[in-house]
């Protein structure tokens, strides 16, 4: 059921509307004033807002623009229409140009009001029902951080490069979102986006993977391939994990870079390529270079532009807005109707750390959506999976004690565990590809179901 929030200062007003849409078949609410709607929306976010231009005795119309400002800034992807007793054309005019999405007298006339919210909601419904993965744009990276616009508006003007990025950040903040964003909104758009997860790749393959190979190069070539950077000629190649890459290989990529010309692998050829690079990694490579496990060369040729997206316990103010795009999908992805979180549940996870960062929100809401009792979310709901996360990734050993190849061992092993072998589920937490962890689980030869 669709649900539509009033904002008018008149109680009657109020009952009057909220009778009509439920008539209609809508769910509605209403609160007399704007103050506290940022929490109004959190506890039950509303596919629609009519909303009323005078709180007070004044006329102008002031309070209600204001108020549709703060909407339109906030959550964007809420539509507005607009109310007053005091309709001037030039308000109209003013209102529309500040994203409303239409504009009622009052009085209203029933059935113009029904159906102009009816065609504002079939629009945010044709638009919300088009595949996210075709619309690889910025307007997917939610939040409204100062930090995180800046990286963003930075992001926006280097797309228009062909500057090569390095995308820094922790596991979990969305670099590979940042990149298909970046390339998207490149004149290179048309042509492929490229991914390829440097730590996935095996020394020994990594010539094939990335420049192909001619049928009979080596043993088990029975057929000619196309390597990674021919696929993104006149696109671009998303080198993901890129601090992984061990020192021979990065020679390999460095002539690449330099020169944009490699050779097939079993072949003398030299093939030119037109490709834009964007990397991306959670280590310090400033200091991977001065111990020497990072070629300088190499980090100066990617490193041309730097973007770094801050940490989810940085931009707190953002998770309520991540909270709710991630209950949109939710309902959309199970079938499910009518899910919402409680005030108090959104604050709690407001001051929570978040090592794995946006991924962990999503997976915490996702399982609290699941195994919840009931359509809205109550503060032990979110609460209790957080603390199986943190359960699940605790313990650290004291200093000395252990190696960290045998910490890494043992976080392996507890996450497997909580996520009983399940290899998806296990690598998403650890922030690993799959096939990062498949190489993980035979160098500690841990035992593990295909």
């Amino acid at each position: 059921m669709q649900k539509i929030l009033i904002i008018d200062d008149d109680q009657t007003v109020c009952f009057s509307i909220s009778l009509l849409l439920k008539r209609a078949g809508y769910k509605t609410n209403f609160i007399n004033h704007p103050k506290g709607l940022d929490r109004t929306i959190a506890n039950d976010m509303p596919d629609l807002i009519l909303l009323d231009m005078n709180f007070t005795i004044e006329t102008t119309g002031k309070q209600g623009l204001k108020t549709l400002d703060l909407i339109q800034k906030n959550h964007p992807g809420i539509p507005v229409i607009l109310m007053t007793g005091w309709a001037t054309v030039q308000l109209a005019v003013q209102g529309m140009k500040s994203g409303a999405s239409d504009f009622i007298a009052k009085p209203w006339d029933n059935k113009q009001l029904l159906s102009s919210i009816r065609t504002i909601l079939d629009i945010k419904k044709e638009k919300a029902d088009q595949d996210l993965s075709q619309l690889p744009d910025f307007d997917r990276i939610l939040g409204q951080d100062p930090r995180l616009k800046h990286v963003l508006e930075t992001a926006k003007r280097v797309s228009q490069t062909d500057a090569s990025v390095l995308i820094l950040g922790e596991s979990g903040t969305g670099k590979e979102l940042l990149a298909e964003a970046i390339h998207y909104a490149s004149p290179r758009n048309e042509n492929p986006f490229v991914r390829v997860n440097m730590g996935g790749i095996s020394s020994s393959l990594f010539e094939s993977e990335m420049f192909g190979h001619k049928k009979g190069a080596f043993t088990d070539a029975y057929a000619d391939r196309k390597g990674r950077f021919t696929v993104a000629n006149g696109g671009s190649i998303f080198l993901d994990e890129i601090g992984d890459l061990p020192l021979a290989n990065q020679v390999k990529l460095l002539r690449v870079l330099q020169e944009k010309t490699f050779e097939v692998l079993g072949s003398s050829n030299t093939q030119k390529v037109d490709v834009r690079i964007i990397s991306a990694t959670n280590k310090n490579l400033e200091e991977m270079v001065a111990e020497g496990s990072f070629r300088e060369d190499l980090f100066y040729r990617i490193n041309l532009i730097q973007l770094e997206l801050p940490p989810l316990r940085q931009r707190p103010g953002d998770i309520p807005i991540l909270v709710n795009q991630f209950l949109a999908q939710i309902e959309k992805n199970y079938q499910k109707t009518g899910v919402t979180i409680n005030e108090s549940a959104i604050n709690w996870l407001q001051r929570q750390q978040f090592p794995g960062n946006i991924r962990q929100l999503k997976n915490l809401i996702e399982r609290a959506v699941l195994m919840a009792p009931k359509t809205k979310l109550e503060l032990e709901d979110v609460r209790m999976h957080y603390q199986e996360y943190n359960k699940a990734n605790s313990d650290l050993p004291e200093v000395g004690t252990i190696s960290l190849e045998e910490m890494e061992r043992q976080m392996i092993l507890k996450t497997l565990a909580f996520h009983a072998k399940n290899i998806s589920l296990t690598a998403k937490s650890l922030g690993l590809t799959r096939s990062s962890l498949y190489r993980r689980l035979q160098k500690f030869d841990i035992p593990y179901d295909n």
